[in-house]
């Protein structure tokens, strides 16, 4: 019997070896260790949180709100380490829709057939 989960646990510690990942971690690291790169940050988080729950409620945002969160987000980015920071995660985040498209593969082309 296969078991998957053997194959992916060998995957996460791949995972956590690649550049992508250790640049990102290291870059989480630096904006943990600066106390206003971390408040803008979580700042930052809170604010998109709030608007996900309000949008996946069905709720409508008002302006105000998107015009706060427009703010917040700037701030943050405005900051090198934050910057530096979610360009890393966007490099990983692109590591893993390859991971995710070369694993979907199969079942793609099952259908591509169709």
């Amino acid at each position: 019997m296969i078991n998957i989960y053997d194959d992916l646990n060998r995957l996460e510690a791949t995972f956590r070896k690649t550049d992508e990942f250790k640049t990102l971690e290291e870059a989480v690291k630096i904006v943990q260790e600066d106390e206003e790169a971390r408040t803008l940050f979580t700042n930052f988080r809170d604010v998109q949180m709030q608007l996900m729950q309000k949008q996946e409620a069905g709720m409508e945002l008002q302006e105000d709100e998107y015009q706060h969160a427009q703010k917040v987000a700037s701030l943050a980015q405005q900051n090198p380490k934050i910057l530096t920071m979610l360009e890393a995660e966007m490099a990983l985040s692109g590591l893993l829709q390859e991971i995710n498209r070369v694993l979907t593969k199969p079942i793609q082309g099952m259908y591509d057939n169709l």
